[in-house]
């Protein structure tokens, strides 16, 4: 059951004037830090493992200590693994756990722990003037049957990856289309057949169907259209063919249907190839003293790009919601967002901290990235996304590990797809 605050606040005085009483019965004078400490709120955020220095965001979490007199927050982190982190929550949530107040969820989380009344609406915190801040798909992501469940934290988009000294040798611009990529792929390796051509995430599991996802919006197809799967098209199946085709011509190495973003990282960094579909934390990475292709790279957008990132929600059952819904503006604030961006490399749900003279002379800043976040699409939006994804994973996997032709393994999706939806009959 919730607890509204303002009963936090009488429950934490009814302590504090029992300790005062036992004080002075006791004939004892000295009451201050413990009772001080009595009367503190604890709020509890959760979060996953986040790489850097743990001192940037504590120094947060103390500026809005320092900003809310009486509250300590408490963060814990969870392991990096996403399936971990999901878990965990489903778990915990399910059992009506009230010990954490506010959780840092993945974007393809929102519609399914909305439906299952495990976080709270947050229409409160996005106003007019909020909304119009942050990138479009950010907002779609949060949104389950027209309200709000989580404020965008920050943002994440696929990007192509290009050597700039490459296309330098052939004089070709970096290619806006699949077909472009192709034949300046192709052409790069004529002179270096040593290199590979194209590097991207090809293993059986979520990164998959977000690489997946590109090739389909970018070819004009979809997987749900107006409530109907629309999996099973020509234009799908041309979409999985392109894919396949990059390994059947030997522009992809084989190995990439093992691989996940940092092997992807690490062939290309090596200077092994000449393109690579990554996420934007690869860009600060590949800019390090030692990288054989630092300062040899251009990032540009893709035909079509899936929209990832984190958002925070608020526990349904938190003991402290006005408390939790405080924090979590603070900490979706531009303030915030310019703090994440410069200490981890967080690329910033809000348009406007991208117009920061600071952010822009960072080096893990990516010209043209607003431009990229602006336009990237939500994986679909739906309570029964992580069911439709592994149903997505396994037939993508075969199509493009060469086991089923295209249209088979899209048929056999879409099938799979229409009974997990309710669909009765084909499209």
């Amino acid at each position: 059951m919730q607890r509204p605050f303002h009963m936090t606040l009488h429950s934490a005085l009814v302590v504090s004037a029992v300790t005062w009483v036992a004080a002075n019965v006791g004939g004892c004078t000295h009451r201050g830090e413990d009772e001080a400490q009595t009367a503190r709120v604890r709020l509890v955020f959760k979060h996953g493992k986040i790489a850097g220095r743990p001192d940037a965001l504590r120094g947060l979490l103390d500026r809005f200590e320092a900003s809310t007199p009486g509250v300590e927050v408490v963060e814990t982190s969870l392991p990096s693994d996403s399936d971990e982190q999901h878990r965990f929550y489903v778990i915990n949530l399910e059992g009506g756990a009230s010990e954490f107040d506010v959780m840092a969820l993945d974007v393809i989380w929102i519609s399914e722990f909305a439906r299952a009344g495990w976080i709270r609406p947050l229409d409160a915190l996005l106003s007019e003037d909020a909304r119009s801040d942050f990138f479009p798909g950010t907002l779609d992501a949060v949104t389950f049957e027209g309200r709000a469940y989580a404020v965008p934290w920050f943002a994440d988009a696929g990007v192509l990856y290009a050597r700039r000294d490459l296309l330098a040798e052939i004089g070709a611009e970096p290619p806006r289309t699949w077909a472009e990529l192709r034949n300046a792929a192709r052409r790069i390796r004529d002179l270096h057949p040593e290199l590979h051509g194209f590097v991207w995430q090809g293993k059986q599991y979520e990164g998959l169907v977000c690489n997946a996802l590109e090739y389909i919006w970018g070819s004009g197809g979809d997987v749900i259209d107006e409530g109907r799967v629309v999996l099973d098209s020509s234009t799908n199946e041309i979409a999985l063919q392109t894919m396949r085709g990059w390994i059947e011509e030997g522009l992809t190495p084989p190995s990439v249907t093992t691989m996940t973003e940092e092997p992807a990282r690490h062939v290309f960094q090596a200077g092994r190839a000449a393109f690579m579909r990554n996420w934007p934390y690869a860009y600060t990475l590949l800019q390090q003293e030692g990288s054989a292709v630092r300062d040899k790279v251009v990032v540009t957008r893709l035909p079509a790009a899936t929209l990832g990132g984190w958002h925070l929600a608020v526990n349904a059952d938190t003991r402290h919601p006005e408390l939790a819904e405080r924090f979590v503006r603070f900490m979706t604030s531009a303030e915030a967002a310019k703090t994440l961006a410069l200490s981890f490399g967080y690329q910033p749900a809000r348009r406007s901290v991208y117009d920061d003279a600071e952010i822009r002379a960072n080096s893990a800043f990516i010209p043209g990235l607003p431009d990229i976040l602006g336009a990237a699409r939500p994986r679909p939006v739906t309570p029964y996304y992580l069911m439709m994804s592994k149903i997505l994973q396994l037939e993508f996997s075969a199509a493009v590990s060469g086991l089923r032709p295209p249209k088979v393994a899209l048929a056999r999706a879409a099938e799979a797809l229409r009974h997990l939806m309710g669909e009765e009959g084909p499209r």
